[in-house]
């Protein structure tokens, strides 16, 4: 009961736009480890919809720099599954065609940018299918940044705020 009440205090302080006292990388641990990762995936995909982050495609193209192999091989395959015939601009990847870890490491964080710009054009839900890979891997999130947290955290404490 009194982490549900700190963690309803917590999204109650950052649904008002405050700047709540502490660190905003503990918040988002609290609530990533608090919430189903439907809810942090909304969070997550608002964040990288915002207009206080920088765009999709960068913010995809940063993640996958830090991700693990598996993790990028997730997210290539997220963007894939959106926009099948990207597959073309993927070495190696026959249309159809999924990519494993191996593969993902050799692929460059500007091929992401650009898979995950036309992906974007192409079915705008690429967004959610990414923020879906990306709410099982909440430390990578982290590496957005302090204004990219805030917005998740946002917009996960409005489920909670009332």
């Amino acid at each position: 009961m009194i982490l549900f009440d700190e963690l309803k205090g917590l999204a109650a302080q950052y649904t008002a736009g405050a700047s709540p006292e502490g660190d905003p990388s503990a918040h988002f641990d609290q609530i990533s480890k608090a919430v189903d990762s439907s809810t942090l995936a909304q969070g997550i995909a608002a964040a990288m919809r915002s207009e206080q982050t920088p765009p999709f495609s960068q913010l995809v193209s940063q993640l996958f720099s830090n991700g693990s192999a598996d993790q990028k091989a997730s997210m290539l395959n997220a963007i894939l599954a959106a926009a099948p015939h990207l597959a073309q601009l993927v070495p190696g990847l026959s249309s159809g065609g999924t990519v494993n870890s191996q593969q993902a490491t050799t692929i460059s964080p500007d091929t992401v940018q650009n898979l995950a710009h036309q992906a974007e054009q192409h079915d705008p839900s690429v967004v959610d299918r990414l923020s879906s890979v990306y709410a099982n891997h909440p430390t990578l999130v982290k590496t957005l940044g302090t204004a990219a947290m805030a917005i998740a955290i946002r917009k996960v404490a409005e489920r909670y705020a009332a």
